[in-house]
Protein backbone atom coordinates (compact mmCIF):
# COMPACT_ATOMS: atom_id res chain seq x y z
CA UNK A 1 0.00 0.00 0.00
CA UNK A 2 1.20 3.21 -1.03
CA UNK A 3 2.15 6.24 1.33
CA UNK A 4 -1.14 8.09 0.18
CA UNK A 5 -3.49 5.15 0.42
CA UNK A 6 -2.03 4.93 3.98
CA UNK A 7 -2.90 8.54 4.45
CA UNK A 8 -6.57 8.23 3.08
CA UNK A 9 -7.04 5.25 5.02
CA UNK A 10 -6.11 6.71 8.27
CA UNK A 11 -8.81 9.92 7.13
CA UNK A 12 -11.41 7.95 6.72
CA UNK A 13 -10.89 5.74 10.06
CA UNK A 14 -10.55 8.71 11.84
CA UNK A 15 -13.69 10.46 10.09
CA UNK A 16 -15.74 7.81 11.17
CA UNK A 17 -15.23 8.15 15.42
CA UNK A 18 -19.31 7.72 16.14
CA UNK A 19 -19.06 11.42 17.04
CA UNK A 20 -18.33 13.10 13.58
CA UNK A 21 -21.24 10.46 11.93
CA UNK A 22 -24.16 12.63 13.85
CA UNK A 23 -25.92 14.59 11.08
CA UNK A 24 -24.77 13.06 7.58
CA UNK A 25 -27.52 10.89 7.01
CA UNK A 26 -30.92 13.08 7.48
CA UNK A 27 -28.60 16.33 8.80
CA UNK A 28 -31.03 15.78 12.23
CA UNK A 29 -28.84 16.75 15.55
CA UNK A 30 -32.01 15.56 18.34
CA UNK A 31 -34.40 17.69 17.66
CA UNK A 32 -32.29 20.32 15.55
CA UNK A 33 -30.95 20.86 12.09
CA UNK A 34 -33.34 19.90 9.09
CA UNK A 35 -33.79 21.70 5.85
CA UNK A 36 -36.36 24.25 5.88
CA UNK A 37 -35.94 26.12 2.88
CA UNK A 38 -38.23 27.31 -0.06
CA UNK A 39 -39.56 24.55 -2.68
CA UNK A 40 -36.85 26.45 -5.19
CA UNK A 41 -33.73 25.60 -3.67
CA UNK A 42 -34.40 21.96 -3.04
CA UNK A 43 -32.69 20.79 -5.82
CA UNK A 44 -29.69 22.77 -4.81
CA UNK A 45 -30.40 21.01 -1.56
CA UNK A 46 -30.28 17.51 -2.66
CA UNK A 47 -27.44 18.16 -5.41
CA UNK A 48 -24.91 19.27 -2.29
CA UNK A 49 -25.88 16.59 -0.54
CA UNK A 50 -25.34 13.61 -3.21
CA UNK A 51 -22.13 15.79 -3.80
CA UNK A 52 -20.56 16.28 -0.18
CA UNK A 53 -21.68 12.19 -0.03
CA UNK A 54 -19.73 11.48 -2.91
CA UNK A 55 -16.76 13.23 -2.88
CA UNK A 56 -16.56 14.38 0.95
CA UNK A 57 -17.25 11.29 2.24
CA UNK A 58 -16.68 8.93 -0.56
CA UNK A 59 -13.47 10.91 -1.62
CA UNK A 60 -15.21 10.70 -5.57
CA UNK A 61 -11.93 11.49 -7.62
CA UNK A 62 -9.47 11.79 -5.53
CA UNK A 63 -11.23 15.12 -4.30
CA UNK A 64 -9.96 14.77 -0.36
CA UNK A 65 -6.80 14.23 -1.35
CA UNK A 66 -6.36 17.40 -3.60
CA UNK A 67 -8.46 19.30 -0.90
CA UNK A 68 -5.67 18.06 1.76
CA UNK A 69 -3.02 18.96 -0.59
CA UNK A 70 -4.47 22.28 -1.83
CA UNK A 71 -4.78 23.05 2.54
CA UNK A 72 -1.17 22.74 2.96
CA UNK A 73 0.65 24.11 0.08
CA UNK A 74 -1.99 27.29 -0.25
CA UNK A 75 -3.43 27.26 3.29
CA UNK A 76 0.07 26.33 5.14
CA UNK A 77 -1.25 22.97 7.07
CA UNK A 78 -0.47 22.16 9.91
CA UNK A 79 -1.21 24.64 11.78
CA UNK A 80 1.22 24.56 15.61
CA UNK A 81 0.02 23.54 18.62
CA UNK A 82 2.00 25.94 20.79
CA UNK A 83 2.41 25.90 24.26
CA UNK A 84 1.95 29.73 25.70
CA UNK A 85 4.18 29.72 28.77
CA UNK A 86 3.48 33.04 30.28
CA UNK A 87 -0.10 32.70 30.26
CA UNK A 88 0.63 28.79 31.67
CA UNK A 89 2.50 30.75 34.53
CA UNK A 90 -0.15 32.72 35.29
CA UNK A 91 -3.02 30.12 35.55
CA UNK A 92 -0.92 27.37 37.07
CA UNK A 93 -1.90 24.69 34.45
CA UNK A 94 -0.29 24.12 30.94
CA UNK A 95 -2.09 26.23 28.36
CA UNK A 96 -1.30 25.51 24.77
CA UNK A 97 -2.78 27.35 21.87
CA UNK A 98 -3.81 26.04 18.22
CA UNK A 99 -2.52 28.55 15.94
CA UNK A 100 -5.31 28.53 13.53
CA UNK A 101 -4.38 32.86 13.16
CA UNK A 102 -1.39 31.56 11.14
CA UNK A 103 -3.34 29.59 8.31
CA UNK A 104 -3.36 31.94 5.00
CA UNK A 105 -5.45 34.70 5.44
CA UNK A 106 -5.96 34.41 9.23
CA UNK A 107 -8.17 32.44 10.48
CA UNK A 108 -9.49 29.21 10.63
CA UNK A 109 -12.35 30.54 7.86
CA UNK A 110 -10.04 28.99 5.02
CA UNK A 111 -10.34 25.58 5.97
CA UNK A 112 -14.53 25.36 4.86
CA UNK A 113 -14.05 28.22 2.44
CA UNK A 114 -11.05 26.16 0.38
CA UNK A 115 -13.37 22.88 0.41
CA UNK A 116 -16.62 23.95 -0.37
CA UNK A 117 -14.85 25.95 -3.51
CA UNK A 118 -13.12 23.59 -4.70
CA UNK A 119 -16.13 20.82 -4.50
CA UNK A 120 -18.22 23.62 -6.21
CA UNK A 121 -15.56 22.88 -9.21
CA UNK A 122 -15.70 19.59 -8.67
CA UNK A 123 -19.68 20.00 -9.10
CA UNK A 124 -19.06 21.89 -12.17
CA UNK A 125 -20.76 25.17 -10.90
CA UNK A 126 -19.74 28.78 -12.37
CA UNK A 127 -20.46 31.25 -9.55
CA UNK A 128 -19.86 31.36 -5.79
CA UNK A 129 -22.02 33.49 -3.36
CA UNK A 130 -21.45 33.70 0.10
CA UNK A 131 -22.18 35.50 3.20
CA UNK A 132 -19.74 37.34 6.06
CA UNK A 133 -19.71 39.16 9.42
CA UNK A 134 -16.29 39.98 10.25
CA UNK A 135 -15.21 39.56 6.59
CA UNK A 136 -13.07 36.27 7.64
CA UNK A 137 -15.41 33.81 6.01
CA UNK A 138 -15.63 36.63 3.03
CA UNK A 139 -12.17 36.92 2.80
CA UNK A 140 -11.23 33.32 2.86
CA UNK A 141 -13.87 32.71 -0.11
CA UNK A 142 -12.48 35.32 -2.22
CA UNK A 143 -8.95 33.98 -2.03
CA UNK A 144 -10.37 30.08 -2.41
CA UNK A 145 -12.45 32.27 -5.03
CA UNK A 146 -8.95 33.34 -6.69
CA UNK A 147 -7.18 30.49 -6.06
CA UNK A 148 -9.43 28.36 -7.98
CA UNK A 149 -10.19 30.89 -10.69
CA UNK A 150 -14.31 31.43 -9.76
CA UNK A 151 -15.99 34.17 -9.93
CA UNK A 152 -17.19 35.19 -6.40
CA UNK A 153 -19.80 38.10 -5.22
CA UNK A 154 -19.50 38.70 -1.09
CA UNK A 155 -22.67 39.88 0.80
CA UNK A 156 -21.93 41.90 3.60
CA UNK A 157 -24.17 44.17 6.46
CA UNK A 158 -23.67 48.00 5.98
CA UNK A 159 -22.81 47.94 9.58
CA UNK A 160 -20.27 45.51 9.03
CA UNK A 161 -18.28 46.77 6.22
CA UNK A 162 -17.99 50.23 8.11
CA UNK A 163 -16.48 48.31 11.29
CA UNK A 164 -14.50 45.78 9.48
CA UNK A 165 -13.12 48.34 6.30
CA UNK A 166 -9.85 46.14 5.72
CA UNK A 167 -11.07 42.90 5.54
CA UNK A 168 -13.60 44.61 2.18
CA UNK A 169 -10.36 45.77 0.70
CA UNK A 170 -8.94 42.06 1.22
CA UNK A 171 -12.22 41.07 -0.49
CA UNK A 172 -11.46 43.17 -3.28
CA UNK A 173 -8.40 42.84 -4.12
CA UNK A 174 -9.05 39.23 -4.25
CA UNK A 175 -11.22 40.12 -6.99
CA UNK A 176 -14.09 39.45 -5.15
CA UNK A 177 -17.45 41.63 -5.80
CA UNK A 178 -18.68 43.21 -2.36
CA UNK A 179 -22.69 43.78 -2.06
CA UNK A 180 -23.87 45.71 0.90
CA UNK A 181 -26.74 44.71 2.85
CA UNK A 182 -28.44 47.80 4.26
CA UNK A 183 -31.77 46.15 5.55
CA UNK A 184 -32.15 45.45 9.45
CA UNK A 185 -29.31 46.68 11.42
CA UNK A 186 -26.68 45.46 8.47
CA UNK A 187 -25.15 42.71 10.12
CA UNK A 188 -24.64 38.85 9.74
CA UNK A 189 -28.59 37.78 9.78
CA UNK A 190 -29.17 39.97 7.34
CA UNK A 191 -26.65 39.20 4.92
CA UNK A 192 -27.33 35.07 5.28
CA UNK A 193 -30.92 35.90 4.28
CA UNK A 194 -29.45 38.40 0.65
CA UNK A 195 -27.32 35.78 0.26
CA UNK A 196 -30.13 32.99 0.36
CA UNK A 197 -32.30 35.21 -1.88
CA UNK A 198 -29.16 35.64 -4.42
CA UNK A 199 -29.28 31.54 -4.58
CA UNK A 200 -32.99 31.04 -4.48
CA UNK A 201 -32.72 32.64 -8.30
CA UNK A 202 -29.14 31.24 -9.16
CA UNK A 203 -29.28 27.65 -8.38
CA UNK A 204 -27.95 26.10 -11.44
CA UNK A 205 -24.71 27.71 -12.10
CA UNK A 206 -23.78 28.69 -8.51
CA UNK A 207 -23.02 27.54 -4.85
CA UNK A 208 -23.57 29.26 -1.80
CA UNK A 209 -20.45 29.11 0.48
CA UNK A 210 -22.17 29.41 3.79
CA UNK A 211 -19.03 29.89 6.07
CA UNK A 212 -20.80 28.57 9.40
CA UNK A 213 -22.39 25.01 10.93
CA UNK A 214 -25.55 27.17 10.44
CA UNK A 215 -28.28 26.64 7.41
CA UNK A 216 -29.90 23.54 6.06
CA UNK A 217 -28.23 20.16 5.36
CA UNK A 218 -26.35 19.60 4.73
CA UNK A 219 -23.89 22.55 5.20
CA UNK A 220 -24.06 21.81 9.30
CA UNK A 221 -22.21 18.52 8.61
CA UNK A 222 -20.30 19.50 6.17
CA UNK A 223 -18.89 22.70 7.23
CA UNK A 224 -17.83 20.80 10.34
CA UNK A 225 -16.02 17.46 8.55
CA UNK A 226 -14.18 20.77 6.73
CA UNK A 227 -13.22 22.29 9.92
CA UNK A 228 -12.44 19.13 11.68
CA UNK A 229 -9.10 19.12 10.50
CA UNK A 230 -8.41 21.89 13.75
CA UNK A 231 -9.05 18.81 16.13
CA UNK A 232 -7.55 16.23 14.18
CA UNK A 233 -4.10 17.81 14.18
CA UNK A 234 -4.47 19.09 17.65
CA UNK A 235 -5.27 15.91 19.30
CA UNK A 236 -2.34 14.04 17.42
CA UNK A 237 -0.14 17.10 18.53
CA UNK A 238 -1.19 17.47 22.04
CA UNK A 239 -0.40 13.64 22.49
CA UNK A 240 3.06 14.04 20.91
CA UNK A 241 3.49 17.26 23.28
CA UNK A 242 2.53 15.94 26.22
CA UNK A 243 1.88 12.10 26.06
CA UNK A 244 -1.97 12.60 26.58
CA UNK A 245 -5.14 14.13 25.42
CA UNK A 246 -6.10 17.92 26.66
CA UNK A 247 -8.59 18.18 30.09
CA UNK A 248 -9.97 21.09 28.51
CA UNK A 249 -10.45 22.71 24.88
CA UNK A 250 -11.80 25.89 24.36
CA UNK A 251 -13.32 27.63 21.48
CA UNK A 252 -15.17 31.12 20.58
CA UNK A 253 -18.78 30.77 19.37
CA UNK A 254 -20.53 32.23 17.13
CA UNK A 255 -22.61 30.56 14.42
CA UNK A 256 -20.15 27.86 15.77
CA UNK A 257 -17.73 26.79 12.94
CA UNK A 258 -14.39 27.24 14.75
CA UNK A 259 -15.70 25.63 17.60
CA UNK A 260 -17.20 22.37 15.97
CA UNK A 261 -13.82 22.36 14.20
CA UNK A 262 -11.82 22.59 17.41
CA UNK A 263 -14.26 20.01 19.05
CA UNK A 264 -15.01 17.50 16.41
CA UNK A 265 -12.21 14.60 17.16
CA UNK A 266 -12.71 15.22 20.96
CA UNK A 267 -16.17 15.45 21.06
CA UNK A 268 -16.02 10.98 21.97
CA UNK A 269 -13.42 11.35 24.49
CA UNK A 270 -15.47 12.27 27.80
CA UNK A 271 -12.25 12.94 29.57
CA UNK A 272 -11.92 15.78 27.42
CA UNK A 273 -14.12 18.97 28.37
CA UNK A 274 -15.61 20.86 25.96
CA UNK A 275 -15.68 24.71 26.35
CA UNK A 276 -17.87 27.03 23.73
CA UNK A 277 -17.67 30.61 24.67
CA UNK A 278 -20.61 33.11 23.06
CA UNK A 279 -20.42 37.14 23.30
CA UNK A 280 -22.25 37.87 26.74
CA UNK A 281 -22.03 41.39 24.95
CA UNK A 282 -23.16 44.10 27.85
CA UNK A 283 -25.75 41.88 29.39
CA UNK A 284 -27.56 39.12 29.39
CA UNK A 285 -30.64 40.62 29.86
CA UNK A 286 -33.03 40.82 27.25
CA UNK A 287 -35.31 43.85 25.76
CA UNK A 288 -38.19 42.68 24.12
CA UNK A 289 -40.08 46.00 23.87
CA UNK A 290 -36.45 46.99 22.08
CA UNK A 291 -36.63 44.01 20.01
CA UNK A 292 -32.83 44.01 20.71
CA UNK A 293 -30.61 40.96 22.98
CA UNK A 294 -27.46 43.03 23.55
CA UNK A 295 -25.50 39.82 23.75
CA UNK A 296 -25.07 36.58 21.04
CA UNK A 297 -25.41 34.24 23.89
CA UNK A 298 -27.87 31.63 21.80
CA UNK A 299 -26.55 28.52 23.52
CA UNK A 300 -26.88 29.88 26.73
CA UNK A 301 -30.01 31.69 27.05
CA UNK A 302 -31.68 31.09 23.25
CA UNK A 303 -35.06 28.68 22.70
CA UNK A 304 -35.67 27.17 19.89
CA UNK A 305 -36.73 27.89 16.36
CA UNK A 306 -36.07 28.13 12.86
CA UNK A 307 -33.65 30.39 11.12
CA UNK A 308 -31.98 30.24 8.11
CA UNK A 309 -32.91 26.72 7.04
CA UNK A 310 -32.33 24.66 10.19
CA UNK A 311 -34.11 24.16 13.50
CA UNK A 312 -31.70 25.65 16.33
CA UNK A 313 -31.09 27.79 19.37
CA UNK A 314 -32.24 31.14 18.70
CA UNK A 315 -32.51 34.67 20.25
CA UNK A 316 -36.27 35.43 20.19
CA UNK A 317 -38.54 36.77 22.14
CA UNK A 318 -41.97 35.65 23.74
CA UNK A 319 -43.66 35.70 20.30
CA UNK A 320 -41.13 33.77 17.98
CA UNK A 321 -39.51 36.82 16.61
CA UNK A 322 -35.32 36.90 15.89
CA UNK A 323 -34.11 39.77 17.81
CA UNK A 324 -31.40 41.66 16.70
CA UNK A 325 -27.62 40.42 18.80
CA UNK A 326 -25.32 42.49 19.74
CA UNK A 327 -21.55 42.06 19.96
CA UNK A 328 -17.97 44.04 20.18
CA UNK A 329 -17.21 41.56 17.90
CA UNK A 330 -18.66 41.03 14.45
CA UNK A 331 -17.98 37.50 13.83
CA UNK A 332 -19.87 36.27 17.04
CA UNK A 333 -22.68 39.13 16.16
CA UNK A 334 -25.41 36.41 14.79
CA UNK A 335 -28.76 35.66 16.59
CA UNK A 336 -28.45 31.84 16.31
CA UNK A 337 -25.67 28.96 16.43
CA UNK A 338 -25.16 25.20 14.73
CA UNK A 339 -28.05 22.66 15.02
CA UNK A 340 -24.65 20.55 16.38
CA UNK A 341 -23.52 22.54 18.94
CA UNK A 342 -27.80 23.20 20.20
CA UNK A 343 -27.80 19.47 20.63
CA UNK A 344 -24.23 18.83 22.45
CA UNK A 345 -25.41 21.62 24.52
CA UNK A 346 -28.56 20.04 25.45
CA UNK A 347 -26.49 16.68 25.98
CA UNK A 348 -24.39 18.48 28.57
CA UNK A 349 -21.38 17.31 26.57
CA UNK A 350 -20.61 20.95 25.88
CA UNK A 351 -20.52 23.88 28.16
CA UNK A 352 -21.50 26.80 27.02
CA UNK A 353 -20.34 29.89 28.52
CA UNK A 354 -20.71 33.74 28.14
CA UNK A 355 -18.25 36.47 28.07
CA UNK A 356 -19.13 39.92 28.12
CA UNK A 357 -17.62 42.82 26.07
CA UNK A 358 -15.37 44.10 28.72
CA UNK A 359 -13.60 40.96 29.39
CA UNK A 360 -13.09 40.30 25.64
CA UNK A 361 -11.29 43.38 25.50
CA UNK A 362 -9.18 42.48 28.60
CA UNK A 363 -7.86 39.12 26.56
CA UNK A 364 -7.65 41.03 23.53
CA UNK A 365 -5.11 42.80 25.46
CA UNK A 366 -3.83 40.21 27.72
CA UNK A 367 -2.78 37.68 25.19
CA UNK A 368 -1.15 40.60 23.19
CA UNK A 369 1.14 41.71 25.89
CA UNK A 370 1.66 38.64 27.60
CA UNK A 371 2.36 35.76 24.76
CA UNK A 372 3.32 38.45 21.51
CA UNK A 373 -0.27 36.95 19.73
CA UNK A 374 -2.78 39.63 18.68
CA UNK A 375 -6.01 37.88 18.52
CA UNK A 376 -9.39 38.24 16.94
CA UNK A 377 -12.05 40.39 18.99
CA UNK A 378 -13.98 36.64 18.18
CA UNK A 379 -10.78 34.80 19.77
CA UNK A 380 -10.53 37.30 22.75
CA UNK A 381 -13.51 35.71 24.27
CA UNK A 382 -12.11 32.46 24.93
CA UNK A 383 -9.11 34.19 26.70
CA UNK A 384 -11.81 36.07 29.05
CA UNK A 385 -13.07 32.97 29.63
CA UNK A 386 -9.64 31.74 30.52
CA UNK A 387 -9.01 34.60 33.10
CA UNK A 388 -12.28 33.70 34.79
CA UNK A 389 -12.87 30.42 35.19
CA UNK A 390 -9.40 28.62 35.12
CA UNK A 391 -9.61 27.55 38.67
CA UNK A 392 -12.89 25.20 37.26
CA UNK A 393 -10.06 23.81 34.51
CA UNK A 394 -8.03 20.75 34.41
CA UNK A 395 -4.27 21.06 34.18
CA UNK A 396 -4.16 20.56 30.21
CA UNK A 397 -6.07 23.44 28.48
CA UNK A 398 -5.84 23.23 24.75
CA UNK A 399 -7.54 27.07 23.67
CA UNK A 400 -8.38 27.84 19.48
CA UNK A 401 -6.84 30.76 18.24
CA UNK A 402 -9.40 31.26 15.75
CA UNK A 403 -7.64 34.21 14.04
CA UNK A 404 -5.65 37.10 14.02
CA UNK A 405 -6.37 40.88 14.70
CA UNK A 406 -5.17 43.00 12.30
CA UNK A 407 -8.95 43.19 11.21
CA UNK A 408 -10.31 44.44 14.68
CA UNK A 409 -7.24 46.98 15.45
CA UNK A 410 -9.46 50.55 14.78
CA UNK A 411 -12.93 48.69 16.81
CA UNK A 412 -9.97 48.01 19.00
CA UNK A 413 -8.64 51.44 19.69
CA UNK A 414 -11.84 53.12 19.48
CA UNK A 415 -13.54 50.05 22.63
CA UNK A 416 -10.29 50.24 24.54
CA UNK A 417 -10.57 54.73 25.05
CA UNK A 418 -14.28 54.15 25.78
CA UNK A 419 -13.30 51.75 28.58
CA UNK A 420 -10.84 51.33 32.03
CA UNK A 421 -9.03 48.32 30.24
CA UNK A 422 -6.62 46.09 32.12
CA UNK A 423 -3.24 45.86 30.15
CA UNK A 424 -4.06 48.45 27.81
CA UNK A 425 -1.73 50.86 26.56
CA UNK A 426 -1.30 54.43 27.13
CA UNK A 427 -4.26 55.84 24.59
CA UNK A 428 -3.80 59.02 24.76
CA UNK A 429 -1.78 59.54 21.37
CA UNK A 430 -4.50 57.72 19.59
CA UNK A 431 -6.57 59.89 20.55
CA UNK A 432 -5.13 63.32 21.47
CA UNK A 433 -2.37 63.45 19.15
CA UNK A 434 1.23 63.68 20.01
Amino acid sequence: MSETDTRTTEETERARRPGRERGRDDGKFGPYGGQYVPEALMPAIEELADAYERYVLKNEDGFLDEFRERLADFGGRPTPLQRADRLSERYDTEVFLKREDLLHGGAHKLNNALGQVLLAQYMGKERIIAETGAGQHGTATAMAAAHLDMPCTIYMGERDINRQRPNVFRMKLNGSEVKPVTTGRGTLKEAISETMRDWAETVEDTHYVIGSIVGPHPFPVMVRDFQAVISEEAREQAIEKTGGLPTDVVACAGGGSNTMGAFADFVDDESVALHAVEAGGSTLDVDEEAGVAPNSASLYTGDEGVLHGARTKLLQDSDGQIMESHSISSGLDYAGVGPELAYLVDEGRVDPVAVDDDAALEGFHRLSNTEGIIPALETAHAFGFLEEHHEELGDRVVVNVSGRGDKDLDAAIEETDQRDVANAPDMSMFTGGI
